[in-house]
């Protein structure tokens, strides 16, 4: 077991950290994955809880972190509400939760948290603005509006705040009228007609991306979620105001078992996962307490082929009559001179 656990966590081949040989090590070690070490609820209260998901072998690991140490573990196959609801249920709720934005994980807080207040990553505003704008606008409007959104990450202090919302305000006044200016189907040729408009739509926002751009940050500003890390009552708390702790001490981390251990069948990427999960979590134990003698038993393999259950083979290496693939006879089998 420390030997799996040591190899699992490190960047050695099973033939470098063996003693012996690869296969030997894996023949020793097999039961090992066998073990589920799941992270076990404290009902420790926190001020702060960060959350995200990454996509291991097709499915999505739901992560919930505090101060870059994983305090819960869901796997599901996206990030949608009952998934994001099973993880938040395992945690008492906190007083912040900080997170990217993903439609499922709001939904889910209103219900699992009603109670919590939301900080929205600036980091993914950011990027969010640059879908919208691109990091090099052509417009006037576009290139303002960006350089504000480039500001956000910089706020630190109330005062900064109170700023930059004045900044956003003027850069209403001045482009508001622009962004809400429309065109007509009737006043454009076909040809010229943007793809993202439906077909029986008959007029759109001549500058969408731009007003796009604005009103979602005008939507964080009336949801009160931009700034909840400058926020009084939170001054002793010290809320972070992206999920880099998340992306960089738990995400980035996960990436890298990943790539040291290229080729692993998909159950054991998961299980990869959650033993780092475990490992570096606040309430992690010995990993020879998780071992029950079940976990000793390995699966013989199939004495029998699977597919064998008396039906015709869908895929055969047999040739068939169909194919034209069987042993000619008579003058079609002869070969010319």
């Amino acid at each position: 077991m420390t030997g799996f656990v040591s190899w699992l966590m490190g960047k050695d081949s099973q033939g470098e950290h063996a003693t012996s040989s690869g296969r030997a090590f894996r023949r020793d070690t097999a039961w090992c994955w066998n073990i589920d070490p799941a992270i076990a609820p404290t009902g420790e209260i926190y001020d702060q809880v960060q959350v995200d998901g990454i996509y291991v072998a097709g499915l999505c690991a739901l992560i919930a972190s505090v101060g870059g140490k994983p305090i819960a573990l869901q796997w599901a196959g996206s990030e949608n509400q009952t998934a994001w609801e099973a993880l938040f249920c395992r945690i008492p709720e906190p007083k912040v939760v900080v997170m990217d934005g993903g439609a499922g994980a709001k939904a889910a807080i209103t219900v699992a948290w009603p109670g919590v207040r939301v900080q929205r990553c600036l980091v993914h505003v950011q990027r969010n603005l640059r879908k919208y704008l691109t990091s090099h606008p052509r417009t006037d409007g576009g290139k303002a509006l960006w350089g504000l959104g480039m500001k956000l990450t910089g706020i630190t202090t109330r005062d900064q705040a109170a700023k930059w919302l004045g900044l956003l305000n003027d850069w209403h006044q001045t482009y508001g009228e622009h962004i809400n200016e429309k065109t007509t189907r009737a006043q454009t040729l076909d040809a010229d007609v943007p793809k993202w408009v439906k077909p029986k739509q008959t007029w759109w926002y001549t500058h969408h991306r731009l007003r796009s751009a604005y009103h979602l940050l005008a939507r964080l500003i009336r949801q009160n979620v931009l700034f909840t890390y400058l926020d009084e009552q939170f001054d002793a708390l010290g809320i972070a105001s992206t999920t880099n702790p998340i992306e960089g001490g738990v995400n980035a981390q996960l990436r890298l078992v990943m790539r040291h251990h290229r080729g692993m069948r998909p159950a054991h990427q998961r299980r990869a996962v959650e033993w780092w999960c475990y490992l570096n979590s606040p309430g992690r134990k010995d990993p020879w307490s998780l071992a029950k003698p079940a976990h000793w038993q390995i699966a013989p393999p199939p004495t029998s082929d699977p597919e064998d259950n008396g039906r015709p083979a869908l895929y055969d290496t047999h040739a068939t009559a169909e194919e034209g693939l069987w042993d000619r006879k008579g003058w079609a089998g002869r070969s010319h001179p």
